[in-house]
C-alpha cells in the first residue's frame, strides 16, 4: 500500500511533536511526504493543483497530519482542500480521484485528552472536532479511518514522543481493514 503523508503546521519552527512524525514517515518503505508549508510557505493561494494530485493519485492511502488549530484545521491545510480537491477532480462530474482512498487524520492537540471529552472544557471529543474532514472523505467516496490523536502535545519528554512516533508508524505500516472504517 502507498501512503502520502500531507504535513501542515502553522510555525513549523515550533513544531516538535508534528516535525518528529514528518521525519518518522520520511523513513518509511512506501510512503511519501509532502509539506504543504515547506513547498509553497503560507501563500494560500500558491499550491502546484496538478502536482498535488499527481501526488494523491500515486496513493492508496492520504494521511493529514496537522496539529489541532484553534480547534480547527490548519490555515494552509483548510487552503489545500479547497484548491486541490477540485470539482471534476475529486467530486463532481467525472470526479472521482479519492475514490476507494483511504484517508487517516493525524492530529496533535496542546490540550489534555480530557479537554476533549464531554465533560471538558469544549465540550466535544477529537471525533466532533475532526467532523470536517470526516465528511469530507465521505463525501470523496474515502475510507474514512479512525484518527490519531496526541493530546499533551506541547513539551512532551523524549519517552513520551517515542510512544507517538511509534503509535503512528504502526497506523502507517499495519494494513487497514473495512472494519477499522467509521
Amino acid at each position: 500500500m502507498k501512503t502520502l503523508v500531507i504535513v501542515s503546521h502553522p510555525t513549523p519552527d515550533q513544531s516538535r511533536t508534528i516535525k518528529a512524525l514528518e521525519q518518522l514517515a520520511a523513513r518509511l518503505p512506501n510512503v511519501s511526504v509532502r509539506n504543504i508549508e515547506s513547498l509553497y510557505g503560507s501563500d494560500l493561494n500558491g499550491f502546484d493543483v496538478a502536482a498535488e494530485h499527481q501526488a494523491v493519485e500515486a496513493a492508496d492511502r492520504v494521511v493529514f497530519l496537522f496539529p489541532i488549530h484553534w480547534f480547527n484545521l490548519t490555515p494552509m491545510l483548510k487552503a489545500y482542500l479547497n484548491q486541490v480537491w477540485s470539482y471534476g477532480w475529486a467530486f463532481g462530474p467525472n470526479g472521482e480521484a479519492l475514490k476507494g482512498k483511504e484517508m487517516l487524520v493525524v492530529v496533535s492537540a496542546g490540550a489534555t485528552e480530557f479537554t476533549y471529552s464531554a465533560e471538558g472544557l469544549i465540550h466535544s471529543t477529537i471525533d466532533e472536532v475532526l467532523t470536517p474532514m470526516k465528511a469530507s472523505a465521505l463525501y470523496v467516496g474515502m475510507d474514512y479511518l479512525e484518527p490519531l490523536a496526541f493530546y499533551s502535545a506541547m513539551g512532551v519528554s523524549e519517552a513520551t514522543l517515542d510512544q507517538f512516533r511509534l503509535a503512528f508508524a504502526g497506523r502507517l505500516t499495519q494494513p487497514t481493514e473495512s472494519s477499522a472504517q467509521l
